[in-house]
């Protein structure tokens, strides 16, 4: 295949990944896809799940290990880009907040949630990450996951966070970029209005997870993807050997946790720019 082929063929499964919640919805007859993140294993503190949730771990994993440090229980949380609801119903089920907000921009996504995760306080709707139709000052906690590198305006999706976190909300993110545009996105958080509080590289645990999820993936692809789309599919899902799985392991992509908060006065920090990681902004205890 010559260079200007490939180039062709990636721009065909671009946009292939953009319509894949769709694919998915018309593909899987028996929601067993219900979560689309890449994973997490880093070897320390294991999660103790249910049975029913034990063959989705890794993808688990990747919201646990996010999430884990902050208390939750009576809390109000949101995840703008839920996709199939498995990360945001298994928050609800095990770290007991008193509601659950997840939101989406595809309408099959929403109604494949509402189907399949039902609980009190569990509440899934459609809506733009960038202009989301939610009051202000509503939440305690914004989740997004392996979300943002879709979106168009990461400036737009920002303010919408901040807009609606509560005053001392926390937002958490977690998400890849190429080693070349993680510097334009850890400028976008700095600049968004709420201060950065940590950041931590995770590529390792979710190559990782990739890796010992490999078996669980290449067997859904198989039963479940016309062969004639399966490359696409194996790339999407970063299984061993396809171009995504590669991109991790070379760091060309690199995998990040954020954690920012929202204060009512940036103008009281005496620094020019928010300082990641600072003692200032956690307790001894690294929570926020």
């Amino acid at each position: 295949m010559s260079k200007i082929q490939k180039v062709f063929v990636w721009i065909f499964a671009a946009g292939f990944f953009k319509i894949w919640y769709r694919i998915i919805n018309k593909l899987d007859k028996n929601a067993e896809v219900i979560f689309m993140n890449y994973g997490f294993e880093d070897g320390l503190n294991p999660v103790k799940l249910q049975p029913s949730d034990e063959l989705n771990r890794y993808p688990i994993q990747l919201y646990n290990q996010l999430v884990s440090g902050h208390s939750l229980t009576d809390k109000h949380i949101l995840e703008i880009g839920c996709g199939r609801g498995g990360g945001l119903t298994f928050i609800h089920k095990f770290f007991k907040p008193a509601s659950s907000t997840g939101i989406d921009r595809d309408p099959t996504a929403i109604e494949f949630c509402r189907k399949h995760h039902k609980a009190p306080g569990l509440i899934f709707a459609q809506g733009d990450a960038q202009s989301i139709n939610l009051p202000d000052n509503s939440f305690d906690l914004i989740i997004n996951v392996e979300s943002c590198h879709l979106y168009d305006r990461i400036d737009l999706f920002l303010k919408e966070v901040q807009r609606l976190l509560k005053p001392n909300g926390i937002f958490l993110l977690t998400d890849f970029r190429t080693s070349q545009k993680l510097s334009e996105l850890i400028l976008q958080l700095e600049t968004s209005g709420m201060v950065p509080l940590s950041q931590k590289d995770v590529t390792a645990a979710v190559l990782r997870g990739l890796e010992l999820d490999d078996m669980r993936r290449m067997n859904l692809i198989s039963r479940l993807v016309p062969s004639f789309m399966r490359w696409i599919a194996k790339d999407f899902s970063g299984v061993k050997g396809s171009p995504t799985f590669r991109k991790f392991a070379s760091r060309e992509w690199v995998y990040y946790n954020f954690n920012l908060r929202k204060v009512l006065a940036l103008n009281a920090i005496k620094t020019e720019r928010p300082i990641w990681d600072s003692p200032d902004y956690c307790d001894q205890n690294n929570r926020y």
